[in-house]
């Protein structure tokens, strides 16, 4: 390290020529050998960082003479047109470690999961950080990322919902939109569940924040293929339409079913998803790869399979990709996108097709202990059981016999909706 104060400025590029402006990042290096981190970006507003959970004037001092720079990781988000807003995804971390510090820590002291904290006759008051979206202009229909400030006072677990009187069941606790019930005049909204994309420490990795995967539900009407704004999801259009300082009810968390064991950090863990159901196994990767958390550090395998319509619809992508890159011995990701792929009878790719696909490592997974979770719509249920069934036979097992023994074992989370 120099013994003179220097400082350097780097613009760093957008990954795309139809994104935003470049990022400065001025690194301050001061006579006593300290590093000094400072960041800007104009992502069309000071919101956009802030969403990301890069907050203003974020410092980072190194004592050592060797200094490492800033890990920086943009995550492309396709915008609103209006907006052609950028979420950055950013962590400056420590020169000895390779994850990102989380706090408080006494998030992990708790022996059991906190369970209905807030309940729908008193909810508490939540405000909305930010809401993004998520998929591309290719992508049918709109899925967008609500980030929500809880303050700390609704803690929860990776796995567990927030409740919403939304349209969609999801694996958080709930959520209320204010106002009446239409259907109960007098009465608050019916709730509807959401899991939680986030792990406990939130996207800014200070235990205060929440964040939502939400897909926006919209009514066509079958005769005349036009949108029935009537009929729409009442929760999902109410979050996806939320503008930062607005506030929403929330109660939870609730669910057990889908928490991520760590009894063994060395585990096999298998992941299989369609569509927003990749919420609560984003908060498992972050989790598992993301965050530096105290006392618990993973070894085994994860292995996510996501189902979507196509590339444009793929969420969180560049995140689980970034895993995928970092720790190649410890994370698989497998992608069906049924209007692009094929599967090997030429027709359309679904989540089924590759876990038939990869059948004989998954069952030898199984049999070693592996953990095999399922999260999204629940039509997706009646094709994955008859593939694992004619996969069984063809093992000269019975899937009746094997599926029950998966439940005795805990090894099989299903959260459907």
């Amino acid at each position: 390290m120099a013994t003179a104060a220097a400082s350097q400025v780097f613009a760093i590029p957008c990954p795309s020529p139809h994104d935003s402006p470049r990022l400065r990042v001025v690194l301050n290096c001061s006579r006593s050998g300290d590093l000094q981190v400072s960041l800007s970006a104009p992502v069309g507003s000071e919101r956009g960082v802030r969403s990301s959970g890069v907050k203003g004037g974020t410092n980072i001092s190194f004592s050592n003479k060797q200094w490492m720079g800033a890990t920086l990781t943009w995550e492309r988000k396709s915008t609103r047109p209006r907006h052609a807003n950028k979420v950055l995804c950013m962590s400056v971390q420590q020169a000895s470690k390779s994850k990102v510090a989380v706090a408080p820590h006494h998030l992990e002291n708790a022996k059991e999961p906190p369970l209905n904290t807030y309940k729908p006759k008193e909810p508490y008051t939540a405000t909305i950080v930010s809401v993004e979206r998520l998929v591309g202009p290719k992508a049918p229909g709109e899925t967008c990322h609500v980030v929500i400030d809880h303050g700390g006072n609704v803690p929860y677990w990776e796995g567990q919902s927030y409740g919403d009187s939304s349209y969609v069941d999801f694996n958080t606790d709930l959520l209320l939109e204010p106002g009446e019930n239409p259907k109960k005049p007098g009465a608050p909204h019916n709730v509807r569940l959401y899991s939680i994309a986030s792990t406990r420490y939130g996207d800014n990795f200070d235990g205060k924040t929440a964040s939502l995967c939400v897909r926006r539900a919209v009514y066509y009407d079958p005769e005349t293929g036009k949108e029935d704004p009537s009929k729409n999801g009442v929760c999902s259009n109410f979050l996806c339409n939320s503008k930062p300082g607005d506030k929403i009810q929330l109660t939870g968390p609730s669910g057990k079913i889908m928490l991520l064991p760590e009894d063994n950090p060395n585990a096999t863990h298998i992941m299989i998803a369609t569509g927003t159901g990749v919420a609560p196994f984003r908060g498992y990767l972050r989790r598992l790869f993301m965050e530096d958390v105290p006392n618990y550090k993973f070894g085994g395998l994860a292995w996510l399979f996501l189902g979507v319509a196509n590339s444009d619809s793929l969420l969180y992508d560049e995140e689980f990709t970034n895993y995928l890159k970092q720790y190649p011995d410890n994370f698989r990701y497998d992608k069906a996108l049924s209007r692009e792929q094929k599967n090997r009878n030429g027709g359309k790719m679904y989540v089924q097709d590759k876990i038939e696909e990869y059948s004989d490592e998954i069952f030898k997974l199984l049999d070693g202990g592996a953990h095999i979770y399922f999260c999204g719509l629940k039509g997706m249920m009646p094709g994955i059981q008859d593939t694992l069934k004619k996969v069984a036979e063809q093992r000269g097992e019975s899937w009746d016999q094997k599926l029950s023994q998966l439940k005795k074992n805990k090894q099989w989370h299903v959260e459907v909706y």
